[in-house]
């Protein structure tokens, strides 16, 4: 039960980092098999190169592709962000009139005849192409 605090710090900084470092070995190889400009056999090097020399294989891969990481996830995020908004400008347009926008529109139209600023005649016909729209 003797374990003194600057071992206790050591131990959860080694922790952290050998958290950091499977998170960069996996960036690494999300971002090998995402790029489509890299044929299947330099896919295939690259995962050999990473797995058999993991910290010299992270840090080559980040000097010779990490410039193209950067510009692949932003290429990425843009595609998603243009899918994003096509489908709801696609949903917004496909919306059906609704309930209430008739109701308001029927209500308008109640509200002249009462006024007496339409005839009954005009208030059916009115009425007549709320419903139908």
């Amino acid at each position: 039960m003797n374990y003194p605090l600057l071992d206790v710090f050591w131990t959860m900084l080694w922790f952290f980092l050998w958290i950091m470092w499977f998170m960069l070995l996996f960036r690494v190889f999300v971002d090998l098999f995402r790029d489509d400009s890299l044929s299947g056999w330099g896919k295939a090097g690259w995962a050999v190169f990473v797995c058999v020399l993991p910290f010299l294989g992270v840090f080559v891969y980040l000097i010779a592709r990490g410039k193209g990481m950067g510009e692949r996830d932003l290429r990425q995020a843009r595609e998603r962000d243009k899918a994003f908004r096509s489908y709801v400008r696609e949903a917004a347009a496909e919306t059906p009139q609704t309930k209430p926008a008739k109701a308001d529109e029927l209500g308008k139209l109640a509200a002249l005849h009462e006024r007496g600023a339409i005839t009954d005649a005009e208030y059916e016909q009115a009425k007549t192409k709320v419903l139908a729209a």
